[in-house]
Protein backbone atom coordinates (compact mmCIF):
# COMPACT_ATOMS: atom_id res chain seq x y z
CA UNK A 1 0.00 0.00 0.00
CA UNK A 2 2.97 2.34 -0.06
CA UNK A 3 1.13 3.85 -2.52
CA UNK A 4 -1.33 5.41 0.36
CA UNK A 5 1.07 7.60 2.23
CA UNK A 6 -0.92 7.45 3.85
CA UNK A 7 -2.87 5.14 5.92
CA UNK A 8 -1.03 4.49 9.14
CA UNK A 9 -1.61 7.54 10.88
CA UNK A 10 -1.70 5.86 14.53
CA UNK A 11 0.97 8.42 15.81
CA UNK A 12 0.55 11.53 13.39
CA UNK A 13 -3.11 13.24 14.08
CA UNK A 14 -4.61 16.53 14.45
CA UNK A 15 -6.50 17.65 17.71
CA UNK A 16 -9.49 18.26 16.72
CA UNK A 17 -12.35 17.39 18.07
CA UNK A 18 -14.38 14.30 17.57
CA UNK A 19 -17.69 15.46 14.76
CA UNK A 20 -20.32 13.80 15.76
CA UNK A 21 -22.40 14.82 12.88
CA UNK A 22 -22.83 13.15 9.32
CA UNK A 23 -19.31 14.80 8.15
CA UNK A 24 -17.95 12.08 10.57
CA UNK A 25 -19.57 9.16 8.64
CA UNK A 26 -18.76 11.01 5.50
CA UNK A 27 -15.13 10.89 6.84
CA UNK A 28 -14.86 7.57 7.05
CA UNK A 29 -16.97 6.65 3.89
CA UNK A 30 -13.69 8.29 1.97
CA UNK A 31 -11.19 6.59 4.29
CA UNK A 32 -12.35 3.12 3.29
CA UNK A 33 -12.57 4.17 -0.50
CA UNK A 34 -9.13 5.78 -0.05
CA UNK A 35 -7.51 2.42 0.98
CA UNK A 36 -9.74 0.26 -1.14
CA UNK A 37 -8.49 2.51 -4.65
CA UNK A 38 -4.81 1.60 -2.55
CA UNK A 39 -5.66 -2.10 -1.93
CA UNK A 40 -6.75 -1.63 -6.18
CA UNK A 41 -2.90 -0.23 -6.78
CA UNK A 42 -0.75 -3.30 -5.14
CA UNK A 43 -3.17 -5.60 -6.86
CA UNK A 44 -3.08 -4.07 -10.05
CA UNK A 45 0.70 -4.28 -9.11
CA UNK A 46 0.79 -8.18 -8.43
CA UNK A 47 -0.99 -9.03 -11.62
CA UNK A 48 1.37 -7.19 -13.92
CA UNK A 49 4.36 -8.85 -12.64
CA UNK A 50 2.87 -11.81 -13.22
CA UNK A 51 1.78 -10.76 -16.42
CA UNK A 52 5.88 -10.34 -16.91
CA UNK A 53 6.19 -6.65 -16.61
CA UNK A 54 9.26 -4.95 -14.82
CA UNK A 55 9.02 -3.22 -11.40
CA UNK A 56 11.34 -0.56 -12.28
CA UNK A 57 8.46 0.46 -15.62
CA UNK A 58 5.49 -0.44 -12.54
CA UNK A 59 6.80 2.54 -10.69
CA UNK A 60 7.81 4.75 -13.28
CA UNK A 61 4.06 4.59 -14.25
CA UNK A 62 2.49 4.99 -11.11
CA UNK A 63 4.52 8.29 -10.57
CA UNK A 64 4.26 9.29 -14.00
CA UNK A 65 0.44 8.81 -13.88
CA UNK A 66 0.22 10.20 -10.87
CA UNK A 67 2.51 13.40 -11.54
CA UNK A 68 0.51 14.59 -14.60
CA UNK A 69 -2.59 14.20 -13.09
CA UNK A 70 -1.04 17.07 -10.28
CA UNK A 71 0.98 19.00 -12.51
CA UNK A 72 -2.42 19.36 -14.52
CA UNK A 73 -4.06 20.42 -11.96
CA UNK A 74 -2.07 22.22 -10.25
CA UNK A 75 -2.04 24.27 -13.63
CA UNK A 76 -5.44 24.47 -13.44
CA UNK A 77 -6.04 26.14 -10.18
CA UNK A 78 -2.93 28.21 -11.02
CA UNK A 79 -0.71 27.02 -8.69
CA UNK A 80 2.61 26.86 -10.32
CA UNK A 81 5.39 24.94 -8.21
CA UNK A 82 7.44 27.22 -6.92
CA UNK A 83 10.93 27.26 -5.61
CA UNK A 84 11.28 25.95 -1.91
CA UNK A 85 14.03 27.55 0.57
CA UNK A 86 16.80 25.18 0.70
CA UNK A 87 16.80 23.94 3.71
CA UNK A 88 12.81 23.00 3.11
CA UNK A 89 14.33 21.24 -0.04
CA UNK A 90 16.33 19.18 1.02
CA UNK A 91 13.15 17.63 3.44
CA UNK A 92 10.96 17.62 1.03
CA UNK A 93 13.42 15.86 -1.45
CA UNK A 94 14.35 12.98 1.52
CA UNK A 95 10.47 13.17 2.21
CA UNK A 96 9.88 11.62 -1.55
CA UNK A 97 12.94 9.80 -1.62
CA UNK A 98 11.98 7.72 0.99
CA UNK A 99 8.51 6.80 -0.41
CA UNK A 100 9.53 6.27 -3.56
CA UNK A 101 12.11 3.93 -2.93
CA UNK A 102 9.80 2.26 -0.45
CA UNK A 103 7.46 1.69 -2.88
CA UNK A 104 10.31 -0.16 -5.49
CA UNK A 105 11.04 -2.46 -3.11
CA UNK A 106 7.14 -2.86 -2.37
CA UNK A 107 6.67 -3.65 -5.72
CA UNK A 108 9.79 -6.09 -5.94
CA UNK A 109 8.34 -8.29 -2.89
CA UNK A 110 5.13 -8.69 -4.66
CA UNK A 111 6.31 -10.83 -6.87
CA UNK A 112 7.04 -13.47 -4.20
CA UNK A 113 5.04 -12.47 -1.12
CA UNK A 114 0.92 -12.80 -0.97
CA UNK A 115 -1.10 -9.51 -0.92
CA UNK A 116 -1.73 -10.50 3.01
CA UNK A 117 1.91 -10.70 3.91
CA UNK A 118 2.91 -7.36 2.42
CA UNK A 119 -0.06 -5.69 3.68
CA UNK A 120 0.38 -6.97 7.15
CA UNK A 121 4.18 -5.97 7.24
CA UNK A 122 3.44 -2.29 6.14
CA UNK A 123 1.19 -2.06 9.35
CA UNK A 124 4.53 -2.10 11.32
CA UNK A 125 4.84 2.10 9.93
CA UNK A 126 3.19 3.07 13.48
CA UNK A 127 5.52 1.32 15.49
CA UNK A 128 8.85 3.18 13.67
CA UNK A 129 6.84 6.15 13.81
CA UNK A 130 7.18 6.31 17.34
CA UNK A 131 10.87 5.73 17.11
CA UNK A 132 11.58 8.56 15.11
CA UNK A 133 9.06 10.86 16.59
CA UNK A 134 10.83 10.55 19.64
CA UNK A 135 14.61 11.28 17.39
CA UNK A 136 13.46 13.77 15.01
CA UNK A 137 10.78 15.67 16.22
CA UNK A 138 11.34 15.36 19.91
CA UNK A 139 8.58 13.56 21.03
CA UNK A 140 7.93 11.48 24.02
CA UNK A 141 7.52 7.70 23.70
CA UNK A 142 5.59 6.30 26.80
CA UNK A 143 5.24 2.65 28.25
CA UNK A 144 2.37 2.62 25.84
CA UNK A 145 4.07 2.88 22.84
CA UNK A 146 6.70 0.34 23.92
CA UNK A 147 4.13 -2.21 24.66
CA UNK A 148 2.76 -1.36 21.23
CA UNK A 149 6.12 -2.09 19.44
CA UNK A 150 6.91 -5.12 21.71
CA UNK A 151 3.49 -6.48 20.35
CA UNK A 152 4.55 -5.28 16.23
CA UNK A 153 7.75 -6.68 16.60
CA UNK A 154 6.28 -9.96 18.15
CA UNK A 155 3.46 -10.14 14.87
CA UNK A 156 6.30 -9.25 12.41
CA UNK A 157 8.72 -12.51 13.99
CA UNK A 158 6.02 -14.80 13.12
CA UNK A 159 5.48 -13.68 9.57
CA UNK A 160 8.96 -13.68 9.06
CA UNK A 161 9.85 -16.63 10.53
CA UNK A 162 7.49 -19.42 10.28
CA UNK A 163 6.74 -22.20 12.64
CA UNK A 164 9.23 -24.44 12.31
CA UNK A 165 10.76 -23.43 8.75
CA UNK A 166 13.58 -21.05 7.58
CA UNK A 167 13.35 -17.77 7.54
CA UNK A 168 11.15 -15.57 4.63
CA UNK A 169 14.04 -13.19 3.72
CA UNK A 170 11.16 -11.57 1.06
CA UNK A 171 9.26 -10.61 3.78
CA UNK A 172 12.23 -9.00 5.67
CA UNK A 173 12.22 -6.80 2.40
CA UNK A 174 9.10 -5.56 3.26
CA UNK A 175 10.73 -3.88 7.06
CA UNK A 176 12.42 -1.38 4.61
CA UNK A 177 8.80 -0.38 3.44
CA UNK A 178 7.28 0.26 6.52
CA UNK A 179 10.57 2.12 7.54
CA UNK A 180 10.23 4.18 5.08
CA UNK A 181 6.85 5.17 5.00
CA UNK A 182 7.49 5.78 8.75
CA UNK A 183 10.37 8.50 8.18
CA UNK A 184 8.04 9.56 5.52
CA UNK A 185 4.96 10.58 7.47
CA UNK A 186 6.92 11.91 10.42
CA UNK A 187 9.08 14.53 7.51
CA UNK A 188 5.81 15.01 6.77
CA UNK A 189 4.63 16.43 10.15
CA UNK A 190 7.54 17.79 10.35
CA UNK A 191 6.88 20.30 7.00
CA UNK A 192 3.59 20.72 7.79
CA UNK A 193 2.81 24.32 7.75
CA UNK A 194 5.71 25.13 5.27
CA UNK A 195 4.48 23.23 2.64
CA UNK A 196 1.09 22.81 1.15
CA UNK A 197 -0.10 19.01 0.73
CA UNK A 198 -0.22 19.97 -2.80
CA UNK A 199 3.19 21.18 -3.18
CA UNK A 200 4.21 18.44 -1.66
CA UNK A 201 2.37 15.72 -4.26
CA UNK A 202 3.95 17.76 -6.97
CA UNK A 203 7.70 17.32 -5.90
CA UNK A 204 6.90 13.56 -4.66
CA UNK A 205 5.43 12.51 -8.52
CA UNK A 206 8.57 14.58 -9.56
CA UNK A 207 11.02 13.22 -8.15
CA UNK A 208 9.80 9.93 -8.44
CA UNK A 209 9.02 9.85 -12.51
CA UNK A 210 12.45 11.74 -13.29
CA UNK A 211 14.16 8.90 -11.34
CA UNK A 212 12.37 5.90 -12.08
CA UNK A 213 12.58 7.26 -16.13
CA UNK A 214 15.45 5.93 -16.94
CA UNK A 215 15.36 2.74 -15.54
CA UNK A 216 11.62 2.13 -16.82
CA UNK A 217 13.10 2.76 -20.87
CA UNK A 218 15.80 0.51 -20.12
CA UNK A 219 13.85 -2.34 -19.08
CA UNK A 220 10.71 -1.53 -20.58
CA UNK A 221 8.66 -4.46 -21.54
CA UNK A 222 5.05 -4.31 -23.58
CA UNK A 223 2.10 -5.32 -21.80
CA UNK A 224 0.50 -8.61 -24.05
CA UNK A 225 -2.98 -7.07 -23.56
CA UNK A 226 -4.91 -4.41 -23.88
CA UNK A 227 -6.07 -4.68 -20.38
CA UNK A 228 -2.72 -4.84 -19.17
CA UNK A 229 -1.93 -1.62 -20.57
CA UNK A 230 -4.90 -0.61 -18.95
CA UNK A 231 -4.15 -1.32 -15.55
CA UNK A 232 -0.48 0.11 -15.77
CA UNK A 233 -1.74 3.72 -17.09
CA UNK A 234 -4.12 2.97 -13.80
CA UNK A 235 -1.81 2.75 -11.51
CA UNK A 236 -0.84 6.26 -10.67
CA UNK A 237 -4.85 7.32 -11.26
CA UNK A 238 -5.88 5.02 -8.34
CA UNK A 239 -3.00 6.46 -6.30
CA UNK A 240 -4.00 10.00 -6.91
CA UNK A 241 -7.86 9.29 -6.38
CA UNK A 242 -6.73 7.58 -3.38
CA UNK A 243 -4.53 10.84 -1.86
CA UNK A 244 -7.74 12.43 -2.91
CA UNK A 245 -10.43 10.99 -1.32
CA UNK A 246 -7.91 10.90 2.21
CA UNK A 247 -7.31 14.32 2.04
CA UNK A 248 -11.06 15.15 1.77
CA UNK A 249 -11.75 12.68 4.56
CA UNK A 250 -9.55 14.82 7.11
CA UNK A 251 -11.60 17.54 6.61
CA UNK A 252 -14.91 15.89 7.88
CA UNK A 253 -13.16 14.06 10.75
CA UNK A 254 -9.87 13.80 12.79
CA UNK A 255 -7.15 11.79 12.10
CA UNK A 256 -7.09 10.27 15.17
CA UNK A 257 -10.51 9.53 14.82
CA UNK A 258 -10.35 7.31 11.41
CA UNK A 259 -7.07 6.18 11.99
CA UNK A 260 -8.38 2.33 13.00
CA UNK A 261 -9.95 2.47 9.45
CA UNK A 262 -6.87 2.48 7.47
CA UNK A 263 -6.31 -1.34 8.58
CA UNK A 264 -9.40 -1.76 5.69
CA UNK A 265 -6.14 -2.10 3.45
CA UNK A 266 -5.58 -5.46 4.95
CA UNK A 267 -8.94 -6.51 4.46
CA UNK A 268 -8.94 -5.38 1.54
CA UNK A 269 -5.98 -6.80 0.35
CA UNK A 270 -6.78 -10.15 2.22
CA UNK A 271 -10.09 -10.30 -0.16
CA UNK A 272 -8.25 -9.38 -3.38
CA UNK A 273 -5.59 -12.29 -3.11
CA UNK A 274 -8.07 -14.64 -2.40
CA UNK A 275 -10.27 -13.44 -5.31
CA UNK A 276 -7.94 -12.64 -7.71
CA UNK A 277 -4.72 -14.78 -6.97
CA UNK A 278 -6.63 -17.95 -4.99
CA UNK A 279 -3.81 -16.61 -1.73
CA UNK A 280 -5.34 -18.38 1.48
CA UNK A 281 -3.07 -16.55 4.28
CA UNK A 282 -1.46 -19.45 6.53
CA UNK A 283 -2.27 -19.20 10.28
CA UNK A 284 1.56 -17.71 10.90
CA UNK A 285 0.61 -14.76 8.83
CA UNK A 286 -2.93 -14.69 10.30
CA UNK A 287 -1.73 -14.51 14.26
CA UNK A 288 1.11 -11.93 13.21
CA UNK A 289 -1.12 -9.36 11.28
CA UNK A 290 -3.67 -9.67 14.45
CA UNK A 291 -0.59 -8.76 16.72
CA UNK A 292 0.45 -6.26 14.55
CA UNK A 293 -3.27 -5.11 14.58
CA UNK A 294 -3.24 -4.79 18.35
CA UNK A 295 -0.37 -3.10 18.44
CA UNK A 296 -0.82 -0.48 16.40
CA UNK A 297 -4.39 0.38 17.90
CA UNK A 298 -2.81 0.06 21.37
CA UNK A 299 -0.21 3.01 20.25
CA UNK A 300 -3.46 4.81 18.77
CA UNK A 301 -5.42 4.52 22.13
CA UNK A 302 -2.77 6.22 24.03
CA UNK A 303 -1.81 9.07 21.24
CA UNK A 304 -5.46 10.50 21.04
CA UNK A 305 -5.77 13.92 22.54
Amino acid sequence: MISSCQSCWIIISNNTAVDKSPRLGQGIALVLLANLLFSFVDTSTKWLLGAGLLVFQLAFMRYAVHFAITAVQRILQGKPASKLPRDIAVLVFLRSFCLVSATLVNFFALAHLSLTVTSAMLYLSPIFICLFSYALLDEAITRHHWFSVMLGFLGAMLILWPFGEPINWYAVLMLYPAIGMALYQVLTRKLTGAVTPGVLQFYTGALGTCALAPFALVYWVPPAMPFDWLLLCALGAFAWAGHEALTRAFAHAPASTLAPFGYSFIIYLTLAGFVVFSELPTLNVVLGAVLIFVGGMYAWRYSRP
